[in-house]
């Protein structure tokens, strides 16, 4: 099984370059984003939960998301491997899913890492900002927040998987058929 983790920071271009993985290696996506929005549309017990935790405007608790990844896990046995996108966010995440992956009787193969310098960043952020509708790609200082955001909390997680021997740092910046080459050729030297 081929699992890879798709990191970097907003405006990188992990979901252009998700979708060129997915159809080359066919791997299944997971996205936490897609998974919150399909337990909370069906009402299920996970999305009760995440529900409750969000009502009060608290941040859903990793157990909950992890039981949404098991559950993702559970319903798609068949398949090649997983690319997770948005996940984890986190050292602690990054631990419960090697736990869970250990259960699953697999493991994160690589983490794909998208490096792009900060000003390309929010030049691609405000561009996008202009025909994707989203408020926090139009005003810089939420860019500059999400950006910080990425930087203290999430690039840890790059850490935690270069202790295994499993970052793969790509340049982000070039042509998208490029990029992807270079991400191919990291993906190849670790599965």
């Amino acid at each position: 099984m081929n699992n890879i983790v798709l990191f970097g920071p907003p405006g990188a271009g992990k979901g252009t370059q998700s979708e060129n993985i997915i159809n080359k290696y066919g791997l299944k996506h997971i996205s936490t984003g897609d998974l919150f929005r399909k337990h909370l549309g069906e009402g299920t017990d996970l999305g009760k939960k995440a529900q409750s935790y969000m009502d009060n405007g608290k941040l859903v608790p990793d157990e909950v998301v992890i039981g949404m990844v098991d559950d993702f896990l559970n319903a798609n046995t068949d398949a090649k491997g997983f690319i997770f996108d948005g996940f984890p966010r986190t050292v602690a995440q990054a631990e419960a899913l090697d736990e869970l992956l250990a259960k699953h009787d697999t493991k994160i193969n690589c983490m794909v890492m998208l490096d792009v310098p900060e000003d390309e960043l929010k030049r691609r952020l405000l561009e996008r900002g202009k025909t994707s509708g989203r408020a926090d790609d139009q005003n810089e200082e939420k860019i500059n927040v999400r950006i910080q955001e990425y930087l203290n909390k999430t690039l840890p997680v790059a850490a935690f998987y270069d202790k295994q021997d499993k970052t793969e740092k790509v340049n982000g910046v070039g042509s998208i058929e490029e990029i992807f080459g270079n991400i191919s050729k990291a993906i190849d030297a670790h599965a």
